[in-house]
């Protein structure tokens, strides 16, 4: 074999083509490794990895253009390689604003963009422009490389079917050569950083497209048997509620305010020694503040935080079950309340159909959803991504004083979001000193996030409704992405390590209500103990047992966080990426103290994904009938 293909190098046609094709792949080859070694922060630990990372393209490289030229000879070729350059941009967009990668269920909201407006102009840059130079390079070569000599140059559709039947070896080598290094790597979907550093951006995008279709598949084959597993660990890992608490708001109205991209760090903590969140500061002493609560999302972000309150369930490692599940049968917070003669309806003056949120809260039970068209949003009141806060919160408790009572209200605020931008009238601090623009505004945007809540909490507390709610203010996730890790060191005075990253992903929770004693509570806990606390706190006898938070009051309650990456924090250790932390110093843990706690991340993030994926909650009723029917015999 070899010996013919010397043969055919003789032939200057064949050796002309054979060297056109072989500097195609390479400029792919250079783009991919500048992009994947270069843009993404993969962390790379040693030469063997280096060398696995500049090994990985060839594969995908093989597949798409052999596809391209199958389809469409040299035209094809080229095509594939503009496809397989916008799709990397897009990565690599998508990477700058949240240091991960793109899924086939986040392509699914594309809608979305409509709404990014100012984000994605703050993360473009001028720069880009060299990142598409190589497709006119790629296009000289194929089509316009010395004209006279190019009717010889005629791709063959068996050359396109060699070229992608060499890439299964290539990437056979390519998963052999990378589990050398992570196991059972491809068991690891949710840790996309650790798939692109080992079988690179393209082939983890092929991989993403088999993993969606098992996604669906799931459905399709689920059972009611795939509760038993469910409810079984959930009996196993429950802790009671705490009985002094239960009850204790019967009947009162409840209003969760979701502050936007609010992380704990900003609390009691000065730009230019001045506050950034001097109101919130001196509430906190009104209430149970919780200083070791996280936030849990991935990539739903808002929406995401909004699925573990009215759950108690983990929202998905790809896309968003707001986008992906929201015809799924599910016993939210709001149509169980709902049941209890609460008025339920949520507020955010955004588009209506962001994040699918109007078809999704019709699926969770609301009642009433308040979006833009149902505030007076006007060119004057907004800025970067709408609707001024100040503004916001003022229609907002307009609308709730005129509810049927008892209501059961979330708010979600906008003004504090990437990229973080404010009228020059509404900036109380002088932006920060950091390297990083982003987090210097950011200080700017919490400040005027602050100063619009105590107008808020101040007029809240004069109206009729304070003596019959709680208020319950949380952060819905972070702000400042793991891209910005030197500027938090300069401003925090730390090395900001994968330990120090992971204590950031701490949001605020406070409770206020008669009753609920002023409090700073250190209990480890999350976004999925919301739902749990509030029902044991209205008294509401929650019949719906697939839920895997705990109530945050509990005395005897697991202190255990699990994150949708499988990392974990509970009362004594942070796993962060198969290493140990002790919690309190911060120091590393040698041995197997953490080993117990990924195990259950695991297990408890892949229950949950069977319920959301299997869509299991349409079963909860036969269950319930089966257990009725064994008690009574």
């Amino acid at each position: 074999m070899f010996s013919k293909f010397k043969m055919k190098m003789k032939d200057p046609a064949f050796k002309k083509k054979f060297m056109i094709y072989a500097a195609v792949i390479a400029i792919f080859w250079v783009k991919m490794t500048i992009i994947q070694g270069g843009i993404f922060t993969l962390d790379i630990e040693n030469a063997n990895e280096a060398a696995i990372l500049a090994f990985n393209p060839l594969s995908s490289i093989f597949l798409l253009f052999g596809v391209g030229i199958l389809l469409a000879g040299r035209r094809g070729l080229l095509g594939m390689y503009i496809v397989g350059s916008i799709l990397l941009y897009v990565n690599v967009l998508f990477y700058r604003e949240y240091h991960d990668f793109l899924t086939i269920p986040m392509l699914g909201q594309a809608a979305n963009l409509a709404g990014l407006g100012g984000s994605i102009t703050k993360i473009l840059s001028l720069t880009d422009f060299f990142l598409f130079i190589d497709v006119f390079v790629a296009a000289f070569l194929l089509f316009y490389l010395k004209p006279d000599r190019l009717q010889s140059f005629l791709l063959k559709r068996k050359e396109g079917l060699i070229l992608a039947v060499i890439a299964v070896p290539l990437f056979l080598v390519n998963l052999g050569w990378a589990q050398t290094e992570r196991t059972e790597l491809l068991q690891r979907a949710f840790d996309r950083n650790m798939l692109v550093k080992y079988i690179g951006v393209l082939n983890f995008h092929a991989y993403d497209i088999v993993l969606q279709g098992q996604t669906e598949a799931k459905k399709t084959f689920a059972d009611s048997n795939a509760l038993v597993p469910v409810l079984n660990y959930i009996n196993e890992n429950n802790t009671e509620p705490n009985k002094d608490m239960t009850g204790l708001a019967e009947g009162k109205n409840v209003i969760l305010l979701s502050l936007e991209s609010t992380q704990t760090f900003v609390v009691d903590n000065t730009v230019h020694g001045k506050e950034l969140t001097p109101y919130f500061n001196d509430l906190k002493e009104e209430g149970a503040y919780f200083s070791n609560f996280y936030h849990q999302v991935k990539q739903g972000r808002t929406s995401d935080s909004e699925f573990l309150l009215d759950n108690s369930l983990f929202g998905l490692n790809r896309g968003a079950a707001f986008f992906t599940h929201s015809g799924n049968e599910y016993e939210a917070t709001p149509e169980v309340l709902g049941e209890e003669g609460y008025t339920t309806s949520t507020m955010h003056a955004n588009d209506e159909t962001f994040w699918n949120r109007n078809v999704m809260y019709d699926s969770l039970g609301y009642d009433e959803y308040y979006s833009k068209k149902d505030f007076n949003v006007t060119e004057e009141k907004s800025y970067g991504w709408g609707y001024l806060d100040e503004y916001f919160f003022s229609e907002s408790l307009e609308k709730m004083e005129q509810m049927e009572q008892p209501f059961y209200n979330k708010m979600i605020t906008l003004t504090n979001h990437h990229p973080f931008a404010l009228p020059e009238d509404k900036k109380f601090i002088e932006e920060g000193n950091t390297s990083s623009e982003t987090l210097n505004r950011y200080f700017q945007t919490i400040r005027y996030q602050d100063e619009a809540l105590k107008q808020f909490v101040e007029e809240f507390k004069k109206s009729d409704l304070y003596d019959d709610t709680i208020l319950v203010i949380y952060g819905d996730h972070f702000g400042i992405s793991e891209n910005h890790q030197k500027a938090m060191g300069e401003y925090l005075d730390k090395d900001i390590n994968e330990f120090e990253q992971f204590q950031l992903q701490r949001v605020p929770l406070l409770m206020i209500g008669e009753g609920i004693e002023p409090q700073e509570h250190d209990t480890v806990g999350g976004q999925i103990d919301l739902r749990p606390t509030l029902m044991n706190l209205l008294g509401v006898e929650d019949e719906n047992p697939v839920q895997f938070g705990q109530d945050l009051f509990s005395k005897d309650r697991r202190e255990m966080m699990i994150t949708r990456d499988g990392n974990f924090a509970n009362e004594d250790y942070v796993g962060v990426n198969e290493s140990c932390y002790d919690r309190e110093s911060g120091e590393k843990v040698e041995g197997d103290a953490c080993a117990s706690g990924f195990q259950q991340a695991e297990e408890e993030l892949a229950l949950s994904d069977s319920v959301v994926y299997g869509d299991l909650l349409r079963y909860l009723e036969d269950t319930k009938m089966i257990e009725e029917e064994d008690s009574s015999e």
